[in-house]
């Protein structure tokens, strides 16, 4: 599994995915013979269609549990910005796609795992109030 933190501007790329009714991270599970970077970059362009403006950097692994059996789950956690907004469009997965600056309300529930590794690869200018 692969999760990126896309910044733009002081806000964080978010999706909303209709199955589990929560905002989280663009990520998901890698393809065979994909790499952990290639997965995240595949994911969040597909949830989102943002790009990375760049190679997104490595942050590290994020252990969690998921589902009411709490299973183990592992992600390799990545980081970039994006250079523009680019369009969305919502699909069977993801319903909405939103930049988040950390503080304001989102509509509905936020994965509080998400919310933390975003708020872990926040830029320093932005958590300092710069854009």
């Amino acid at each position: 599994m692969a999760l990126t933190a896309l910044w733009h501007r002081g806000e964080v790329v978010m999706v909303h995915d209709r199955f589990r009714d929560h905002w989280e991270l663009p990520g998901g599970l890698r393809e065979p013979g994909e790499t952990p970077r290639r997965t995240a970059v595949r994911e969040l362009f597909e949830e989102s269609g943002q790009v990375p403006g760049g190679p997104l950097r490595f942050v590290g692994y994020a252990g969690f549990l998921l589902g009411p059996e709490q299973r183990a789950e592992y992600g390799a956690l990545f980081t970039g910005h994006a250079l523009r907004r680019r369009g969305f469009e919502a699909d069977h997965e993801i319903g909405a796609m939103r930049w988040w600056d950390l503080t304001a309300p989102l509509p509905g529930r936020v994965s509080d795992i998400d919310a933390y590794l975003a708020r872990l690869t926040r830029p320093a200018a932005s958590r300092r109030g710069a854009v």
